[in-house]
């Protein structure tokens, strides 16, 4: 195969790490829609000539290359904005990139138990569906880290009619399947380009066949939507001597806004707990023309301790709190404390200790319609967004992007929130410190968005939308199911020479 000379000149550990760096080009901010299932395909021909060991190492390599580019931002929030000294935040990084890489050398030794089956065979069925169990188990495993699924990218693609069947699993099987066909194309012998060009024929046929059915319909009028983003600088939002100026600019910034239904401020917007905002304050919010949902902090004391809460206020018919299920290791809490516990010695995160809601939480009755609430990271994850459907016919994302800084992740999250409203078939609506928020259609297209490190008023009409789609109603459980079967048919010759 044409391959082969390739990899005999690079070797394949650096062909595949060097696969591994291309792949988050796939991905916002670049979007070179083709980069991501060429370098996956890339891999899975490398794969087809190793054993066990060797294909976990290729694995390994691929996924250094992967999240040392597509997480760098890591390194931003422990440096930047965390205050750890650079060597240890880089020293972290380098850890956590090692740990995350343990995943596609997972699926590389996994793929080889069918290493006895045709090559075509492999690339087209089993490397994939292996491909996508470890991307869901990634999204879980350890408190979960769901970020750059290769389906992300194919957001602005055919591939996106996917979403709302299998949800951003689909989309990165039949993504994976077609990078390995394409790759098949170019290096394959006849009878492997025959099987490709078959795959490729096959899925576009899966997306005629699909085109976008009526899963939700529109419920109610269209709301007027504003979101406040006033861009605070993190150096200044956790100051004392700050507070009244920041609190005074939401409500300046609020009533310099047009007419809308729903006013929404980011995570956080107040420093202050909930119990320390003045009465007078809310009462102004309260008596606002529009509805409100806002970012705050809470603490209760049950016993003898104080439990500190991330959670979102909704002002409307009623007060309404929800409270963040899915938090930030390292930026909310401290996993593994009697192992990590040291790292507290270097980090500089205010608001850093606190306790995830256990329970389901219903969505907020606001401008007439049931809003879902999530914070910041948890739109990464699709599970607790599905929580509250179908009864919800607006999602809301609050956000603080700013321990970001000027990196990749701001740019990854609207993706990841795109894919969210895809999926569930509602509207969403992002609102961030510093951006990047945004007014999300039913369907994933973003209608307007706010510029990074800019103080905006975004305003737009969203249309709220009621239904279920076959993702909200059984998760990515078919996906996984077919998934685990393909690999179980894959593997069966080698568990029965077992035996």
């Amino acid at each position: 195969m044409k391959h082969r000379c390739l990899v005999h000149r690079i070797g394949p550990p650096t062909l595949a790490l060097a696969a591994g760096a291309l792949f988050p080009l796939g991905f916002a901010p670049f979007e070179y829609v083709l980069v991501a299932p060429l370098a996956l395909g890339l891999l899975f021909v490398l794969w087809l000539s190793a054993g066990y060991l060797r294909a976990a190492l290729l694995g390994f390599c691929f996924g250094v290359g992967l999240f040392s580019v597509g997480v760098s931002w890591v390194y931003v929030s422990l440096h930047q904005f965390g205050g750890m000294p650079p060597l240890l935040a880089a020293l972290l990084v380098f850890g956590f990139v090692l740990i995350m890489s343990v995943y596609p050398a997972a699926v590389g030794l996994l793929q080889a138990v069918g290493r006895h089956r045709p090559a075509a065979r492999r690339m087209l069925l089993l490397m994939p569906a292996c491909w996508i169990l470890c991307e869901w188990l990634r999204g879980f495993a350890f408190s979960g880290f769901p970020w750059l699924y290769l389906g992300y990218g194919m957001i602005d693609t055919p591939l996106a009619l996917l979403a709302p069947f299998g949800g951003v699993l689909a989309g990165s099987w039949l993504a994976a399947i077609g990078g390995a066909a394409l790759v098949l194309l170019v290096t394959g012998p006849g009878t492997d380009r025959l099987a490709a060009l078959g795959a490729v024929c096959a899925g576009v046929l899966l997306i005629l066949a699909l085109g976008r059915p009526g899963w939700v319909t529109p419920i109610g009028q269209p709301i007027r939507v504003t979101v406040i983003q006033n861009n605070v600088p993190l150096d200044q939002k956790w100051s004392p001597d700050a507070i009244g100026s920041i609190a005074g600019g939401y409500l300046a910034a609020s009533r310099n806004s047009p007419a809308a239904d729903l006013l929404i401020w980011p995570e956080a917007a107040l420093p202050l707990y909930l119990d320390e905002i003045h009465d007078g304050y809310l009462m102004q919010l309260r008596h606002w023309p529009a509805d409100f949902l806002l970012g705050v902090l809470e603490r209760r004391r049950i016993g003898d301790k104080i439990i500190l809460y991330n959670s979102a206020l909704g002002l409307g018919e009623s007060d309404a709190l929800y409270r963040k299920q899915q938090l930030v290791p390292f930026g909310e809490y401290l996993p593994l404390r009697g192992l990590f516990g040291w790292v507290l010695n270097y980090l500089q995160i205010p608001m850093s200790d606190f306790t995830a809601w256990p329970d389901k939480q219903l969505p907020m009755a606001l401008a007439g319609q049931k809003v879902a609430v999530s914070i910041c990271y948890e739109d990464a994850f699709p599970a607790v967004v599905r929580q509250s459907l179908p009864a919800a016919t607006v999602l809301v994302n609050l956000s603080e992007d700013a321990w970001f800084g000027d990196s990749l992740a701001p740019h990854q999250r609207l993706q990841m929130a795109r894919m969210r409203a895809l999926e569930s078939g509602r509207p969403l609506v992002r609102a961030s410190n510093n951006g990047l928020s945004a007014l999300i259609s039913a369907d994933g297209q973003v209608l307007k968005s706010a510029p990074q490190f800019r103080q905006r008023i975004l305003h737009g009409v969203i249309v709220p939308m009621t239904g279920e789609t076959p993702f909200v109603r059984y998760g990515s459980l078919p996906v996984l199911g077919f998934a685990l079967l393909v690999v179980v048919l894959g593997s069966f010759p080698w568990v029965r020479r077992l035996r």
